[in-house]
């Protein structure tokens, strides 16, 4: 089995392959658009299909007096964050739910920290979409979610792979490599807890979604 890849690429790739997280600084997002482009391109994702895509929210307000452009501060102190861009993708999460909700075992954790599936397996029923609290699994080839739930009609299911072939080449994901403001960040949960740390940002996930996405880890995230 292939080891981290411990030589930094960049403030937001820090460590790949095995045992790596994906997690999002929204204090760093833009709203580009260019990791969307950047996965786009490299495993040619059709133009009306996306692995990742930004999401905005609050459009358009601003942030509590003294919270512009300190989203998760603003959060902590029970204060609106204002207008807010979320890189959004599969985090291949430690205890990922859409593996939990699987009835055909096509979803599986690998034991090197990545969520793979099996397209031979996947019969379209859309249980992982329903699972994932993070919007990772697409449908490009499916009819809408009601049939797709009662006929297995939602086609085979597609998301983001973490770049794995990349990561074990010693590559970081090509959405974080490109990212001009490394918002994405890739590591393990003490790389992007330091990285946060060091940047004097935070998450802008509850309690719930990072032990989620973290695990037994999910502490050294909290405490940032």
């Amino acid at each position: 089995m292939a080891t981290n890849n411990e030589n930094r690429m960049g403030d937001g790739v820090m460590s790949t392959g095995e045992g790596m997280r994906i997690f999002p600084d929204v204090e760093a997002c833009i709203d580009c658009g260019g990791c969307v482009v950047a996965c786009k391109r490299t495993w040619d994702v059709p133009v009306d299909e996306q692995r990742i895509e930004i999401t905005t929210m609050l459009e358009g307000q601003e942030g509590a007096d003294g919270y512009q452009g300190d989203q998760t501060a603003a959060l902590a102190a029970g204060e609106s964050p204002g207008e807010t861009a979320l890189p959004m993708q599969c985090y291949h999460c430690e205890n990922a739910p859409c593996v939990s909700v699987c009835p055909t075992n096509a979803l599986q954790k690998e034991d090197d920290g990545f969520v793979t599936v099996s397209e031979d397996l996947c019969v379209g029923c859309q249980y992982c979409l329903s699972g994932c609290p993070f919007g990772a699994p697409q449908f490009p080839n499916g009819t809408d979610s009601i049939s797709s739930e009662v006929f297995g009609t939602g086609g085979v299911m597609d998301k983001c792979t973490g770049c794995r072939e990349r990561q074990y080449a010693k590559k970081g994901p090509a959405c974080a490599e490109e990212c001009s403001t490394d918002a994405i960040l890739v590591g393990s949960a003490g790389d992007i807890s330091d990285e946060l740390k060091k940047r004097d940002s935070g998450s802008f996930f509850n309690d719930t979604a990072l032990e989620i996405i973290f695990g037994e880890d999910a502490d050294m995230v909290k405490e940032v």
